[in-house]
C-alpha cells in the first residue's frame, strides 16, 4: 500500500501532467505544468516524512544505549 502512495501516485500526476500538456493548446501547458508540479510535490511530501521517521529512529535507538550505559557502566556494543 505504502507503494502505491510513495511511487505510484505521484508518476500517475505526472504522466497525467505530461499527458496534458502533450494533447492541449498553450493553455493546457500552463495546466499541464501545474499537475505535473503537484505530482513532484506528492513525492517531495513522501520523502519528507520518510526522513523525518529515520531520525526518529535514530533518536531512540541512542537513547536505548543511553540507558544501557546508565544500568552498565559502559556504551553497549552495536
Amino acid at each position: 500500500m505504502m507503494i502505491l502512495v510513495r511511487y505510484v501516485l505521484p508518476a500517475v500526476v505526472v504522466l497525467a501532467g505530461i499527458v496534458v500538456m502533450a494533447l492541449g493548446g498553450e493553455a493546457d501547458v500552463e495546466g499541464g505544468a501545474g499537475i505535473v508540479s503537484a505530482g513532484v510535490a506528492i513525492y517531495l511530501a513522501n520523502w519528507l516524512v520518510r526522513l523525518g521517521r529515520s531520525g526518529e529512529r535514530e533518536r531512540e535507538a541512542e537513547d536505548r544505549a543511553r540507558e544501557y550505559f546508565d544500568e552498565h557502566g559502559h556504551w553497549p556494543e552495536a
